[in-house]
């Protein structure tokens, strides 16, 4: 019975573990598609691994980042639904023989795939999809007699095997050993999805020819890459196929989503590892390689560099397997995820695959879905779009644009209750800061938030530098009028990455100095929020007054937080960069504050040999900023901590901060003029909700089902 001092529901809500299924934008970008597929109708799998651990648990340990496991899993799940009728067996090593004329792969170790799925249901409709995780479990008991025997580990060493790929999201690869077991979970992912669908289809359909006229098997970045040549040996070892027939279906069958540019985020595998761990699916990625390279060969005479630049294997140093080369020659079509990206995709990356198949490349914008980023993150903005504009901003984001006229009409009681709405949203970040790590913000204060991985092209160490040169303003100016702001942070960085590390330890050094300084009166605060995830994104989002998006122009594909953040009345603080563009000139350019460097502007300035210090030079206050972080002003216990960041600022800054930071301070000013108008602000972010209709995932899927995963024409 309930009393009054029964918890609500939100509250029992938020004692449920966030599931530990992905790491930063690509999984969240999954989790909207399946939304937006359930939701228009789509018959949808998703497949992906059940980590029983996630990627990790972020604690911050004097300003460290420390890992933990994360056991979102030791309570149970009651949401699954364990499917014991399907499993497939996986397998690694052994050897290729030659039987009755095929080849015929005798893997030495095998292990399970259990199906455990997760239902996604859409959004005014019955229908759901399906998020299909993989289990491994091993293949046979323990070994009885070694147990027996007393070598109680050595008898269960292969079940320790089968469990390890489900351990941990993005195991450290910096060892062999991080490697393998990277390359195994791959691996594990894509030969059990891809006998799941062979087998469906087969039940459905009868004739496994015709699987590339029903299936679409959609690489989500080069993680799945295997799954081609994984498709090939099942239908030539398994299915008895031709080579060119199995070939012309998986291409059929296949698309490829690239998600960077970043060269270490392209995967490569060496040539050891790949063939001592799957040796049939070398012997098929060498046959498909020689068979491309006689197509490049026979297309560009007697061009031999541009043979080696496309081959699947690159024979600089250690020689490796090209996975991404490997997605776009197994695939109909290949996309990019922002206008910009898939333009530079095919101008850099993929240039002379483009140049080879023109046709194949498209770019599909990303989207995200209103239904878990407004509809149930922000309910006092819902219900203010309910009461002006009506509820079909749910399944039409187009909808918003009804927002314009009374935004844009002075004296509309809109802009006061938008406010409002916020304020509210404001006050809950506020507590959550206060009771996650003991800061009392004032929810009246700008909210400027950055939330993502933390990464060097993110350049969340600019949003630090402006942090220490506003706090530098304030001590040598405290009589001025400044606008109050409170700077939130949140992130992981990978476990072995430790410059991104030392940005988070560096956020940590320079908040303990700025929020304890009575000299700034409570004009400015920095909050680093531990162990990002969604439950913690869905409070900070609503929350925001300013979004930064501050990626070195070039870098970012697309970014989904960007559209979040704009989807619940977040003004924008970025460069031209990935999907800002596309945002800026669907909302208006007027409403964006853009900084900085465009993508050709850090092309030339880098084909001139940029020098970072000719910058530091002509900055006196970058120059002071960079003095106390060399000088330990943030760090007197160690004040040698930040050497090194400091000198690869002045001599190779390789994300170009130093060039952009003045246009950052300057454009941070206009924010505070801008934000000093409340009406004028609240105008502001309601135009930049209106203009958020095309960033639906609901129009991103429907572009893939047009463009990219429509039925082949008969």
């Amino acid at each position: 019975m309930a009393g009054a001092d029964a918890p609500g529901l939100a509250e029992l809500i938020a004692h449920e573990p966030d599931a530990a299924l992905g790491n930063g934008g690509l999984g969240r970008l999954a989790a909207c598609f399946l939304d937006a597929m359930a939701t228009l109708g789509v018959s949808a799998f998703g497949y992906g691994l059940r980590y029983e651990h996630g990627m990790f648990q972020q604690m911050i340990e004097d300003g460290r980042q420390v890992e933990r496991p994360d056991d979102w899993l030791r309570h149970g799940s009651p949401w699954e639904l364990i499917r014991p009728e399907l499993r497939y067996e996986v397998g690694f090593g052994g050897q290729v023989m030659e039987e009755a004329g095929r080849r015929c792969w005798q893997p030495s170790e095998t292990i399970i795939a259990q199906a455990v799925d997760f239902i996604v249901p859409g959004h005014g409709t019955s229908h759901v999809c399906t998020l299909r995780q993989w289990n491994g479990q091993a293949s046979r008991p323990i070994d009885f007699e070694a147990f027996c025997r007393g070598e109680h580990l050595a008898s269960a060493q292969h079940l320790h095997s089968a469990e390890a790929v489900n351990w941990v999201l993005y195991p450290d690869d910096s060892t062999p050993a991080g490697r393998e077991l990277r390359l195994r979970q791959e691996y594990f992912l894509c030969s059990a999805s891809v006998q799941d669908m062979l087998a469906r289809h087969v039940r459905e359909c009868g004739d496994v020819r015709s699987f590339g006229q029903r299936n679409a098997v959609h690489l989500n970045d080069t993680h799945p890459a295997l799954a081609p040549a994984e498709l090939m040996r099942l239908l030539i070892d398994a299915h008895g196929l031709e080579w060119d027939e199995a070939w012309a279906i998986t291409q059929q069958a296949t698309s490829y989503t690239n998600h960077t540019l970043m060269p270490e985020a392209l995967e490569a595998w060496s040539l050891s590892l790949f063939a001592g761990m799957l040796p049939r699916h070398m012997e098929i990625v060498y046959e498909i390689n020689a068979r491309f390279l006689a197509e490049v060969r026979a297309r560009f005479p007697n061009d031999e560099e541009r043979v080696r630049r496309l081959s699947l294997i690159d024979e600089h140093g250690e020689r490796r397997v090209r996975m991404a080369a490997l997605a776009v020659v197994a695939s109909h079509k290949v996309n990019g995820v922002s206008a910009l990206h898939s333009r530079l995709m095919v101008e850099t990356l993929f240039a002379d695959f483009a140049q080879m198949w023109p046709g194949r490349f498209l770019n599909i914008t990303n989207g995200v879905t209103p239904r878990r980023w407004l509809m149930q993150a922000n309910p006092e903005l819902s219900a203010l779009l309910d009461a002006h504009i009506g509820p079909a901003w749910r399944r039409d984001l187009g909808a918003l644009a009804a927002l314009r006229t009374p935004a844009g009409t002075a004296g509309h009681p809109i802009r006061a209750q938008f406010l409002a709405a916020k304020l509210a949203a404001k006050t809950r970040l506020a507590a959550l800061i206060a009771r996650e790590i003991g800061l009392v913000v004032d929810p009246a204060s700008l909210f400027d938030v950055q939330i993502k991985r933390i990464h060097e092209y993110k350049r969340q160490l600019l949003n630090v530098l402006h942090v220490v040169a506003r706090w530098q303003a304030i001590v040598a100016d405290p009589t001025r009028d400044w606008q109050p702001r409170t700077v939130v942070f949140a992130g992981k960085a990978a476990s072995a990455y430790f410059a991104a590390k030392q940005v988070i330890r560096l956020i940590h050094d320079v908040a303990r100095v700025v929020n304890h300084d009575p000299r700034v009166g409570g004009r400015l605060k920095v909050a680093f929020l531990p162990n990002y995830g969604v439950s913690l994104a869905e409070v900070i989002f609503p929350a925001a007054d300013l979004s930064e998006q501050i990626s070195t122009a070039g870098t970012e594909a697309s970014g989904t937080g960007n559209m979040k953040f704009a989807l619940n009345g977040a003004c924008t603080i970025g460069t031209w960069d990935g999907a800002n563009i596309e945002m800026a000139q669907a909302i208006g350019e007027e409403q964006f504050f853009v900084f900085g460097l465009r993508t050709e502007q850090v092309q030339a300035l880098r084909e001139q040999c940029y020098q970072p210090g000719r910058f530091i030079d002509a900055s006196p206050a970058l120059q002071s900023v960079l003095d106390a972080l060399a000088d330990g002003t943030f760090s007197p216990g160690e004040p040698h901590r930040y050497h090194d960041l400091v000198r690869t600022l002045a001599e190779r800054d390789p994300y170009l901060l130093m060039a952009d930071f003045d246009a950052y301070v300057a454009t941070q000013h206009e924010v505070d003029r801008a934000y000093a108008d409340r009406d004028g602000w609240a105008r502001r972010a309601l135009l930049n909700i209106a203009g958020m209709g095309p960033f639906s995932v609901d129009r991103t899927i429907g572009e893939y089902l047009e463009r990219v995963w429509a039925p082949p024409a008969p």
